[in-house]
């Protein structure tokens, strides 16, 4: 701090400077105004004002030097306007996403690519702000452009840069993935032993199949062209590798090349692969019944050969798990209340191949579906008496309940259609409620066959993250190149989270997380620092804990802001 005179016509004033660097650039701030000549001299009873000035400036300097926090002044006017189109709220919150970034050295990887390509534009600038705003602000790259300027850091690039850098991405999509496995197996425990595998896909705003997106079974039953994301997750439910496929394209079909890719690239060669029946084909078994592959994969018990269907659910010879002695179900409390889950299990011969078959039972599972499917017959019973319009019959739909007879029961034609419930239909679903059945060539007991099992709930939540907190869809990109892009945008996002979360000990919900480093903004006080202007929490507290630096003190200097910058990008 030095000492300022301002010059007038009638008087000089005396004032405290503060000298400051902005924006590269030096400058100056007012710290306090010490009043005019006169008005001093007055104060100060003779003594000479601009020594006494000097002196007091002097001891400021001192103070600020001794005192390792000092106290900070700021002064403000009720008439003096903000600057025009000078921004003053700044989001902190990514720099908790940037010290996983830098953790994964994905700052390297770009650099890497960009020897291997002739380009003028930042990578890792453009890479990193489109995983930011992913997670904090999702929407289309535009957007996101225009959301990456609320970081402290200013983005290093132009909007144009950003269509450009799509098509690197996405030529080296492959090469990210695996560069960023390897390099996180020094960051956070990654279980290989297991892996779950699942699909889904995400629609496009047009009217016209073209490239990779085409007309297909829609998860959202829309009328879009869709492309198909097929998604490994390892057994710590963290994302490993992902393919994008053409939307009409069958998705059993897509497990195998991603498989074999994983094996090649990741260097992977002894895992379990667990997934739902749609994907566990008779080949997709038979793949992984080779070398050091296992599978676990849930089985449909309506499709299995009619003599295992009688054993399965037959009431005899049922256990509890861990238990010896043999239990039927007829002898049990066959409500909700009973929590109990009850095992039995074979092995069996389908297609040739040798697997173990285990079936479980659970009361409350059974009421569970019955209630689900005693609303669904209601709702049914109001189509027979108004009729719909549509014929569409989807295994939830109520209207597979529904019959029609065009005939009467004499054989005569009926003057109108005779629509009724059909009980057959109910019978037939009826017979399977509470059961749930899982297929494996794994020789182990059933405890670490259901705990395997269990997890895959995980690889669905995944993509309900990315559909909805990531809102990854609808999909505006129109070249494929740029649509692989987006989507490893979206993968590296998933990632990052997912380890943010396990590094959180997943104390606190996906919505809460993220709306919290989201609402961590800051307000600058020119030449001084930043303040908070966000609520202390339980998840500030863990997030600072957790990545050791903080950011919830009053305010946060400039030099200890470049600090915790530098810091997070070590």
């Amino acid at each position: 701090m030095r000492l300022s005179f301002s010059k007038s016509k009638n008087a000089t004033s005396l004032y405290v400077i503060k000298d400051f660097t902005e924006n590269n650039k030096r400058t100056t701030k007012i710290v306090e105004k010490l009043g005019t000549l006169k008005e001093l001299e007055e104060k100060l009873n003779g003594q000479d004002p601009i020594e006494w000035a000097k002196k007091y400036i002097d001891e400021l300097n001192i103070k600020e030097q001794e005192e390792s926090e000092p106290e900070i002044i700021a002064k403000f006017s009720q008439s003096k306007q903000i600057p025009l189109n000078k921004q003053v709220l700044f989001n902190g919150g990514y720099l908790f996403l940037q010290d996983i970034y830098y953790d994964l050295k994905i700052d390297k990887i770009c650099k890497t690519i960009s020897e291997k390509h002739k380009y003028d534009f930042d990578l890792n600038s453009i890479l990193s702000r489109l995983i930011y705003t992913r997670i904090l602000y999702p929407s289309s790259k535009l957007s996101s452009f225009v959301a990456s300027h609320k970081f402290f850091e200013q983005p290093k690039f132009d909007m144009h840069q950003i269509y450009r850098a799509l098509g690197v991405i996405a030529a080296e999509s492959d090469f990210i993935e695996s560069e960023i496995y390897k390099n996180s197996l020094n960051v956070v425990y990654r279980n290989t032993g297991i892996l779950y595998y699942d699909c889904t896909n995400y629609f496009f705003e047009i009217e016209q199949a073209d490239g990779i997106k085409q007309y297909g079974i829609s998860k959202e039953h829309r009328p879009n062209p869709i492309v198909q994301m097929g998604l490994f997750m390892d057994g710590n439910g963290l994302p490993l590798a992902f393919s994008i496929n053409d939307g009409n394209q069958n998705e059993q079909i897509s497990l195998k090349p991603l498989e074999k890719r994983i094996m090649k690239d990741f260097e992977l060669s002894k895992f379990v692969v667990c997934t739902d029946a749609g994907l566990g084909s008779n080949e997709n078994r038979e793949f992984n019944n080779m070398g050091q592959r296992a599978f676990v994969v849930t089985q449909s018990l309506k499709k299995i050969k009619t003599y295992i269907k009688k054993w399965a659910l037959d009431p005899s010879g049922w256990q509890l798990q861990d238990k010896t002695e043999f239990i039927n179900l007829n002898d049990i409390d066959d409500t909700s209340e009973n929590k109990n889950i009850y095992y039995k299990e074979r092995w069996i011969n389908e297609n040739g191949l040798e697997q173990k078959l285990i079936v479980s039972y659970s009361p409350k599972y059974k009421v569970y579906q019955r209630t689900i499917r005693s609303n669904q017959i209601a709702r049914a019973e109001k189509i027979v008496d108004k009729p719909a319009t549509s014929n569409k019959k989807k295994p939830t739909d109520p209207k597979r309940f529904i019959k029609t007879n065009y005939c009467t029961d004499d054989g005569e034609i009926a003057d109108n259609e005779i629509t009724y419930i059909d009980n057959n239909v109910i019978e037939n679903e009826e017979q399977y409620d509470g059961f749930y059945a899982v297929c494996t060539n794994l020789d182990e007991d059933i405890d670490t066959i259901i705990k395997i099992n269990k997890r895959r709930w995980e690889i669905e939540e995944s993509f309900r993250i990315l559909k909805s907190e990531f809102k990854a869809r609808p999909v505006y990109l129109s070249r494929d190149d740029r649509i692989k892009a987006h989507f490893t945008t979206c993968f590296l996002s998933l990632l990052l989270y997912r380890i943010l979360e396990r590094k959180l000990n997943q104390e606190f919900t996906t919505t809460d997380i993220i709306s919290t480093i989201k609402d961590m903004n800051f307000m600058e006080l020119r030449g001084d620092g930043y303040v908070p202007a966000y609520t202390r929490t339980e998840i500030t507290d863990a997030l600072h804990k957790t990545f050791n630096f903080r950011t919830d003190t009053e305010i946060v200097g400039i030099k200890q802001l470049k600090k915790i910058i530098n810091d997070t990008k070590k």
